[in-house]
């Protein structure tokens, strides 16, 4: 939960920058987010299909 917290806290200096940081780092930022957010998407549906773990 303190790693939403400071997530959203960096978007809102992040979103502050953007609107001075040229389209092109912008548009590649957005495509590595959008990636990480599908690979934790896609990690937490293969970890609850499996069940939890008994570690």
């Amino acid at each position: 939960m303190l790693f939403l917290v400071a997530a959203l806290m960096l978007l809102g200096v992040v979103l502050g920058t953007v609107a001075h940081a040229p389209l092109t780092f912008t548009l590649v930022a957005a495509a590595v987010i959008a990636a990480w957010l599908g690979i934790f998407a896609i990690r937490e549906r293969h970890g609850r299909r499996r069940g939890p773990s008994t570690n």
